[in-house]
Protein backbone atom coordinates (compact mmCIF):
# COMPACT_ATOMS: atom_id res chain seq x y z
CA UNK A 1 0.00 0.00 0.00
CA UNK A 2 1.42 3.21 -0.79
CA UNK A 3 0.02 6.26 1.41
CA UNK A 4 1.07 10.13 1.22
CA UNK A 5 3.92 10.58 3.66
CA UNK A 6 5.54 13.62 2.25
CA UNK A 7 5.52 17.38 1.91
CA UNK A 8 4.77 17.04 -2.23
CA UNK A 9 2.21 13.93 -1.66
CA UNK A 10 0.15 16.79 0.37
CA UNK A 11 -3.21 14.51 0.79
CA UNK A 12 -3.40 11.94 -2.07
CA UNK A 13 -1.55 9.90 -3.71
CA UNK A 14 -3.61 8.25 -7.36
CA UNK A 15 -3.48 7.53 -10.65
CA UNK A 16 -1.12 4.56 -10.39
CA UNK A 17 0.75 3.18 -13.55
CA UNK A 18 2.80 -0.19 -12.74
CA UNK A 19 5.16 -2.34 -15.59
CA UNK A 20 7.02 -5.26 -14.46
CA UNK A 21 10.46 -4.78 -16.23
CA UNK A 22 11.61 -7.93 -17.21
CA UNK A 23 14.94 -6.98 -17.85
CA UNK A 24 15.47 -5.85 -14.58
CA UNK A 25 12.84 -7.98 -12.67
CA UNK A 26 11.28 -5.33 -10.52
CA UNK A 27 7.99 -3.76 -10.96
CA UNK A 28 7.99 -0.26 -11.73
CA UNK A 29 5.04 2.63 -10.71
CA UNK A 30 4.60 6.08 -11.59
CA UNK A 31 1.87 7.93 -9.46
CA UNK A 32 0.41 11.67 -9.20
CA UNK A 33 0.43 12.87 -5.46
CA UNK A 34 -0.79 16.19 -3.98
CA UNK A 35 -4.16 17.69 -4.23
CA UNK A 36 -7.48 15.35 -3.86
CA UNK A 37 -8.99 17.22 -6.52
CA UNK A 38 -6.39 17.32 -8.98
CA UNK A 39 -2.71 16.09 -8.39
CA UNK A 40 0.22 18.86 -8.76
CA UNK A 41 3.27 16.12 -9.48
CA UNK A 42 4.36 12.66 -10.89
CA UNK A 43 6.32 10.44 -8.58
CA UNK A 44 7.78 7.28 -8.98
CA UNK A 45 8.23 3.57 -6.53
CA UNK A 46 9.79 0.32 -7.23
CA UNK A 47 8.46 -2.97 -5.76
CA UNK A 48 9.99 -6.67 -5.81
CA UNK A 49 6.84 -8.08 -5.38
CA UNK A 50 4.22 -5.50 -6.57
CA UNK A 51 2.80 -5.09 -3.01
CA UNK A 52 5.81 -3.50 -0.80
CA UNK A 53 6.69 0.15 -2.64
CA UNK A 54 10.08 2.08 -2.14
CA UNK A 55 9.72 5.35 -2.86
CA UNK A 56 12.24 7.28 -4.82
CA UNK A 57 14.12 9.63 -2.59
CA UNK A 58 14.23 12.26 -5.39
CA UNK A 59 10.75 12.43 -6.05
CA UNK A 60 9.18 13.82 -7.96
CA UNK A 61 10.38 13.00 -10.52
CA UNK A 62 8.48 15.14 -13.00
CA UNK A 63 6.52 19.18 -12.08
CA UNK A 64 4.79 21.82 -13.63
CA UNK A 65 6.92 23.13 -16.53
CA UNK A 66 8.45 26.21 -15.68
CA UNK A 67 8.17 27.89 -19.07
CA UNK A 68 5.23 30.30 -18.69
CA UNK A 69 3.99 29.94 -22.09
CA UNK A 70 3.52 26.23 -21.28
CA UNK A 71 -0.22 24.55 -21.42
CA UNK A 72 1.40 22.55 -18.28
CA UNK A 73 2.64 25.18 -16.11
CA UNK A 74 0.46 25.04 -13.86
CA UNK A 75 0.55 21.03 -12.09
CA UNK A 76 1.00 17.39 -13.80
CA UNK A 77 -0.96 14.45 -13.19
CA UNK A 78 -1.62 10.87 -14.09
CA UNK A 79 -0.16 9.66 -16.79
CA UNK A 80 0.41 6.28 -18.59
CA UNK A 81 4.20 4.61 -19.21
CA UNK A 82 5.71 2.81 -22.15
CA UNK A 83 9.26 1.49 -22.40
CA UNK A 84 9.94 0.80 -26.17
CA UNK A 85 13.15 0.13 -27.08
CA UNK A 86 16.30 1.91 -24.81
CA UNK A 87 13.53 4.46 -23.97
CA UNK A 88 10.00 5.56 -21.43
CA UNK A 89 7.75 7.28 -23.27
CA UNK A 90 5.23 9.00 -21.00
CA UNK A 91 1.96 10.52 -21.75
CA UNK A 92 0.55 12.64 -18.88
CA UNK A 93 -1.62 15.27 -18.35
CA UNK A 94 -1.19 18.91 -17.98
CA UNK A 95 -2.88 21.56 -16.32
CA UNK A 96 -2.68 25.52 -17.43
CA UNK A 97 -5.10 26.44 -14.63
CA UNK A 98 -7.10 23.66 -11.97
CA UNK A 99 -10.03 23.34 -14.86
CA UNK A 100 -7.84 23.07 -17.99
CA UNK A 101 -6.44 20.07 -19.02
CA UNK A 102 -4.13 18.83 -21.82
CA UNK A 103 -2.48 15.62 -22.82
CA UNK A 104 1.27 15.68 -23.43
CA UNK A 105 4.32 13.47 -23.78
CA UNK A 106 7.82 13.38 -22.24
CA UNK A 107 10.62 10.50 -22.71
CA UNK A 108 13.12 9.44 -20.65
CA UNK A 109 15.94 6.71 -21.15
CA UNK A 110 16.06 5.73 -17.59
CA UNK A 111 12.42 6.26 -16.75
CA UNK A 112 12.64 8.43 -13.57
CA UNK A 113 14.90 11.12 -14.37
CA UNK A 114 15.74 13.99 -16.87
CA UNK A 115 12.43 13.82 -18.88
CA UNK A 116 12.61 15.58 -22.21
CA UNK A 117 8.98 17.05 -22.87
CA UNK A 118 8.03 16.84 -26.55
CA UNK A 119 7.28 20.36 -26.57
CA UNK A 120 6.11 23.11 -24.97
CA UNK A 121 2.60 21.98 -26.99
CA UNK A 122 -0.02 19.26 -26.09
CA UNK A 123 -0.44 16.86 -28.56
CA UNK A 124 -4.70 16.61 -27.55
CA UNK A 125 -6.02 19.96 -26.26
CA UNK A 126 -9.72 21.09 -25.92
CA UNK A 127 -11.32 21.78 -28.65
CA UNK A 128 -14.29 24.26 -28.62
CA UNK A 129 -17.60 23.33 -29.48
CA UNK A 130 -17.24 19.70 -28.94
CA UNK A 131 -17.09 17.07 -26.38
CA UNK A 132 -13.64 18.29 -25.06
CA UNK A 133 -14.03 21.71 -24.71
CA UNK A 134 -13.39 22.18 -21.42
CA UNK A 135 -10.78 19.60 -20.58
CA UNK A 136 -8.82 16.40 -21.82
CA UNK A 137 -7.36 14.04 -19.80
CA UNK A 138 -6.66 10.70 -18.30
CA UNK A 139 -4.94 9.18 -21.63
CA UNK A 140 -4.77 5.27 -22.26
CA UNK A 141 -2.46 4.50 -24.97
CA UNK A 142 -2.09 1.38 -27.21
CA UNK A 143 1.11 1.63 -30.32
CA UNK A 144 -0.51 0.00 -33.21
CA UNK A 145 2.50 -1.43 -34.58
CA UNK A 146 0.55 -2.50 -38.13
CA UNK A 147 -0.36 1.22 -38.72
CA UNK A 148 2.53 1.96 -36.95
CA UNK A 149 0.12 4.92 -34.93
CA UNK A 150 -1.10 5.63 -31.83
CA UNK A 151 -4.24 5.48 -30.68
CA UNK A 152 -5.04 7.30 -27.44
CA UNK A 153 -8.37 6.90 -25.42
CA UNK A 154 -9.08 10.01 -22.82
CA UNK A 155 -11.73 11.58 -20.95
CA UNK A 156 -13.14 14.60 -22.77
CA UNK A 157 -14.82 17.22 -20.57
CA UNK A 158 -17.42 19.93 -21.74
CA UNK A 159 -18.63 21.82 -18.67
CA UNK A 160 -19.93 18.90 -16.27
CA UNK A 161 -20.39 16.34 -18.55
CA UNK A 162 -17.75 13.62 -19.08
CA UNK A 163 -16.94 11.70 -22.39
CA UNK A 164 -14.53 9.26 -23.56
CA UNK A 165 -13.01 10.23 -26.77
CA UNK A 166 -10.04 8.47 -29.41
CA UNK A 167 -7.46 10.28 -31.15
CA UNK A 168 -5.07 8.36 -33.65
CA UNK A 169 -1.26 10.16 -33.77
CA UNK A 170 0.40 8.62 -36.92
CA UNK A 171 3.45 10.51 -35.82
CA UNK A 172 6.19 8.84 -34.72
CA UNK A 173 8.26 11.79 -34.59
CA UNK A 174 8.31 12.68 -30.38
CA UNK A 175 9.94 9.23 -29.67
CA UNK A 176 13.04 10.32 -31.82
Amino acid sequence: MLIPEENYEKQSVMNPYVIYDEEEQIFKMWYATGETYEPDVISYATSNDGIHWNKYENNPIIKANKHTQAKDNFKVGACEIHKIDDEYIMFYIGYTDINTARIFVAKSKDGIINWERYSQTPIIEPTKGTFDESACYKPTVLWDIENKRWMLWYNGRNKENEYIGLATLNEYDFLK
